[in-house]
């Protein structure tokens, strides 16, 4: 299995705004430099496991957070990865996006319940 750097970088910018921090505050904390961080959050960088631990020490979050893939029961799993895909949306998108999501979410419960009856 290999590491999905790019999906890393992602949860990383996702952990960092969600705490109000610049990457300039980030490099700070940790003692790297601004760019590095940006290299990281977009992959163009591979962090190492320490620099992992450091960020998250930062954001005070775990570092599996950030490597996580497949966990099922979470209320957060996908959070960070929605808001990161509706932030870089128009209004237009995110319309229909709501829009499909509240279709595919009501279809999903509907299916559910008539497995249930049966």
């Amino acid at each position: 299995m290999s590491l999905n750097f790019k999906l890393v970088g992602q949860r990383i910018r996702a952990a960092r705004k969600e705490k109000h921090h610049s990457q300039a505050e980030l490099a700070e904390i940790i003692d790297k430099a601004v760019p590095y961080i940006s290299h990281i959050e977009t992959a163009t960088k591979k962090p190492s496991l320490t620099t992992l631990v450091l960020i998250a020490d930062a954001l005070d979050v775990t570092v599996d957070s950030f490597l996580r893939d497949r966990q099922i029961n979470t209320n957060t799993l996908y959070r960070a990865e929605l808001i990161n895909l509706i932030d870089e949306c128009d209004n237009n998108e995110r319309r229909i996006i709501y829009e499909v999501t509240c279709a595919l979410r009501n279809s999903l419960r509907n299916d559910l319940v008539r497995s249930q009856e049966s």
